[in-house]
């Protein structure tokens, strides 16, 4: 199972992401999403799982969850904006990723047995920060993020 993980849009989903995501089975969006028509969009790919992120303030954003657990494929992820607002241990919880966004910053790093993620932003463009989002395909062990530049 091939998962898409995206954040901070901030209402703008580039053909590149579109194109990007062709193929997986399901989609996470780690906040910041912007427009109801991001997610709406998204499902056209794949089932979507997303949280509210900061930005998201607007009377739609308020049916977002600020956190929320998935369960794909015998994999368990544990989602949320900004990881500084994380409000449990991971570890104990029995979670193998903990998926964020918020930094705009491509990332990944284990700790205590959990894959953290941050797929970066994928849409406009802050600083000199790459536009990216990741995958990750489950039936590949150990389990790692593959980032895609959706702009060079």
């Amino acid at each position: 199972m091939r998962i898409g993980i995206i954040s901070d849009t901030h209402g703008l989903l580039r053909p590149e992401a579109e194109r990007a995501l062709q193929g997986v089975e399901l989609i996470v969006h780690a906040g910041d999403v912007g427009d109801p028509e991001i997610l709406a969009k998204l499902k056209r790919i794949a089932p979507v799982f997303a949280v509210r992120g900061n930005v998201d303030t607007s009377p739609w954003a308020q049916e977002l969850p600020v956190t929320t657990a998935v369960e794909a494929d015998g994999a368990s992820f544990y989602v949320l904006h900004n990881l500084r607002e994380l409000d449990l241990r991971p570890d104990g919880a029995k979670f193998d990723f903990v998926i964020s966004g918020h930094t705009h910053q491509p990332e990944q790093a284990e700790k205590n047995g959990v894959l953290y993620i941050n797929p970066g932003c994928a849409g406009p463009r802050r600083f000199n920060l790459p536009i990216t989002l990741a995958l990750v395909d489950l039936a590949k062990r150990p389990w790692s993020a593959q980032f895609v530049k959706l702009l060079s």
